[in-house]
């Protein structure tokens, strides 16, 4: 029997596939799910069924709804307040968001909830608050930065997990975090060496058009954009591995002024990915080379929504609902399904542990 899940700031798919599908995790059913993006919640309902509300929980909180009972409650709360990226991080409302996460996790009687967030997250005085709030509830915390690359993911993303599962005597924890599945080039193991971008986008053909097409995946997301004249000249002059550094170096002319007065940092901007090892973290602008090493490592282009969809670890049968900009958005924020699926092996073993625990006792 499936573990029951509710998935909180679900966005398209916060935790829930690499909880839901074998192929990544499994053993959880999601029972209910919420987010204030209306896109988002569609493609919720797309690929997981109608049990996704699109509320916000807080006022939800304040109703007579009931919450269902779940075994685990699972989540993002919004990370731009702990962002590196978001400089003015003081007071920022979106710290707070983990009390109805965790007022929800005591209301559906859960036992265990996972935290997914920024590594910010585990140096804030809002940690601190969900390790009062989870020792109060009885929760054992276990916490840590994990990089998706580890877990099979094309992508050197970092990020940072909590974990609380209800003590049960007599049932041993495993370590944490959960153990890699790859490992990074060079590395002595009998693990095979981090996905590439390579390996999962070097069989796509070049894309067609500008505009989603209406068809099923796996091509109806890889579209293109129409570059300016400056931009197309931009792109052919970036190497491989090449950035912003390179343009100004080889055609200062064709290089913003804006860059040339900042001579530091930003060395991922206008930057071309390497075929040969994983892509930088995928956010929610990736088609916009000024933004990050988004350019494809040979084709004088960003990368298409398909192909960052694929770096994040998505399968190409996933669908995605919405605009062009609001899909982006759903694949940036998201959380890698292959590293959801570790996660949720980690916790899958622990519920199964305790389910034979009290049957013996029993």
């Amino acid at each position: 029997m499936a573990f029951k899940l509710i998935d909180l700031f679900s966005g398209a798919v916060c935790l829930s596939l690499g909880f839901v599908d074998q192929r990544f995790g499994g053993g959880f059913e999601s029972i209910w799910a919420v987010d204030n993006d209306r896109a988002a919640i569609d493609t919720y309902r797309a690929n997981f069924g109608d049990h996704a509300d699109c509320v916000d929980i807080e006022e939800w909180l304040g109703t007579d709804e009931a919450i269902p009972h779940a075994d685990i409650v699972v989540g993002g709360p919004p990370c731009q307040g702990f962002s590196l990226l978001n400089k003015q991080r003081k007071g920022d409302d979106r710290r707070g968001l983990w009390e109805p996460f965790m007022d929800v996790v005591e209301r559906s009687d859960a036992r265990a909830f996972v935290i997914e967030n920024v590594p910010g997250l585990l140096k804030s005085r809002e940690f601190r608050g969900i390790q009062r709030r989870a020792r109060q509830l009885q929760f054992e915390i276990h916490h840590g930065i994990l990089n998706a690359a580890d877990y099979g993911v094309p992508q050197t993303r970092k990020r940072a997990a909590i974990i609380g599962v209800r003590q049960v005597t007599d049932v041993k924890m495993p370590d944490f975090p959960p153990s890699p599945t790859h490992v990074a080039p060079g590395i002595a193991s009998p693990l095979p060496s981090w996905v590439t971008v390579r390996d999962v986008l070097s069989d796509l053909p070049k894309p067609k058009g500008t505009e989603i097409q209406n068809i099923f995946p796996p091509l109806d997301l890889h579209f293109g954009r129409t570059p300016t004249p400056m931009s197309l000249q931009r792109y052919k002059l970036i190497p491989p591995g090449g950035n912003r550094f390179d343009l100004q170096r080889i055609a200062p002319k064709l290089t913003p002024k804006c860059w040339i007065k900042k001579t530091e940092g930003g060395t991922d901007l206008f930057g071309r990915l390497w075929w040969d090892r994983p892509s930088v973290t995928i956010r929610t602008e990736f088609f916009k080379p000024e933004k990050g090493r988004y350019l494809h490592p040979n084709q004088h282009r960003p990368i298409t929504h398909r192909e960052a969809a694929r770096l994040m670890g998505f399968p190409d049968d996933f669908h995605f609902c919405g605009t062009k900009i609001e899909i982006a958005k759903q694949i940036g924020n998201a959380v890698p399904p292959p590293l959801a699926g570790a996660l949720a092996l980690w916790v899958r073993e622990i519920l199964v542990a305790q389910d034979e625990c009290c049957v013996a006792i029993a």
